[in-house]
């Protein structure tokens, strides 16, 4: 057996220390965006003035505190806004799968003009984003083949670096569906479980071997040779070769979809804790983050929840600062710590970022890449529906083979 079984979710928090309530008008607190301890002491008590439309205010503020406020068990607990954001772009990316569908089966019985095909489907392929930063580095200009790829990828690595690795558990729908399966896990059995360390530290290091696999294959690559790869037929329709690559699974396939999905009910984020290349990307430049989970050791009374509700096991409880890359940004150490003060999330200057704020960040660096992409014609690419059509009847021909093979 090479589980160890992890506390009980529900486990009891010692008493001692100033209590912390969860968001809501119930409670008093003060608005969550308020920056600074004090801040979350001065209560919803204030009122507006005459001419401040005091009902208006109320309602705001309940908003506000329904949306900073947490929700599940005890250790269990987590913003309600992660989880509010977390829904949109899953949402977003179901929309997307539906209306590349759509601009398939069009351009498969030649119904032109095509439907519009979503440029945010290109959100899927990393790969080729990276290749096109590297491209973009040699031709001096961003390619016209998948440039919504390059502009998505970079703007994963800016929200890496100004708030962590908050695209994997506030954006990535892979990491969505990863904890609503964990959380199964725990609802049905209790609890979940944890590799042995003497196993889960070779484990974990899979992920990175993967990224240097695929980051050495590109660097290796020429600049004719990047160009040859980007304009090659399969790089074309490589969005639609991905999507029916997930609508046709074959066996092996399935059984490997299959074994991730019910490894993910034992072991919270299976994939993305020991396989995920992109996640240890983000990782990397999370390093060099300003944002930062910190912990006041005078006001912590070492309850230990922090270390059971962190998704990526890190010892939250023992640490002054969360540097590590494998921390996910998710606030859920935040979001059950009972006492006012002893965790936050901090950043330049040692100022306070709330829930909110953290939300509104990381929705905030993507809308400016995608209207900055749309603004400057970065965002759609220049391949005509002829071309897809034609393309596309033919996607059983060698020629749309990976060129690597």
């Amino acid at each position: 057996m090479v589980l160890e079984v992890l506390p009980p979710a529900h486990a009891t928090v010692p008493e001692g220390g100033q209590r912390e309530v969860e968001g809501g008008s119930r409670q008093g607190h003060g608005p969550p965006w308020v920056k600074g301890d004090e801040g979350r002491e001065k209560g919803n008590g204030a009122r507006s003035g005459p001419g401040g439309g005091p009902q208006d205010a109320g309602r705001a503020r309940r908003l506000t505190n329904w949306l900073s406020g947490k929700t599940g068990r005890r250790a269990d607990r987590t913003f309600r806004v992660r989880l509010l954001v977390q829904g949109l772009f899953a949402t977003a990316s179901i929309l997307i799968g539906l209306q590349l569908a759509r601009f398939y089966l069009a351009a498969k019985a030649g119904d032109l003009p095509l439907p519009t095909r979503p440029p945010g489907v290109e959100a899927y392929l990393p790969i080729s984003g990276l290749m096109g930063i590297l491209d973009w580095m040699y031709q001096g200009t961003l390619n016209v083949i998948h440039p919504a790829a390059t502009v998505l990828i970079l703007v994963a690595l800016a929200t890496a670096f100004f708030v962590r690795k908050g695209f994997c558990s506030w954006v990535c729908p892979v990491g969505f569906l990863s904890e609503i399966v964990a959380r199964f896990g725990r609802w049905s059995f209790g609890r979940n479980f944890r590799v042995w360390t003497w196993l889960d530290i070779p484990l974990r290091s899979l992920k990175y071997l993967l990224l240097a696999f695929f980051l050495g294959s590109i660097l290796a690559m020429s600049a004719a040779g990047l160009q040859a790869f980007i304009q090659s037929p399969y790089n074309r329709v490589a969005e639609v070769k991905m999507g029916l690559f997930f609508l046709q699974l074959g066996k092996t396939g399935t059984l490997v979809m299959g074994s991730l999905l019910l490894a993910s009910i034992f072991i919270t984020g299976a994939w993305c804790r020991y396989l995920c290349p992109y996640g240890a990307l983000l990782g990397l430049f999370s390093w060099i983050s300003p944002t930062k989970v910190t912990r006041d050791a005078d006001a912590c009374v070492s309850c230990g929840l922090c270390d059971k509700a962190c998704m990526a096991r890190l010892n939250v409880s023992k640490a002054g600062t969360v540097t590590n890359p494998e921390c996910t940004g998710c606030m859920d150490c935040v979001a059950v710590c009972p006492v006012i003060g002893a965790l936050d999330v901090r950043t330049v200057g040692r100022r306070r970022v709330s829930s909110l704020g953290f939300a509104g960040a990381v929705v905030v660096i993507f809308l400016a890449g995608y209207v900055g992409a749309r603004a400057t014609g970065a965002w759609a690419n220049q391949i005509t529906d002829q071309e897809y059509v034609e393309r596309i009847q033919d996607l059983d021909s060698p020629m749309y083979g990976h060129p690597g093979r």
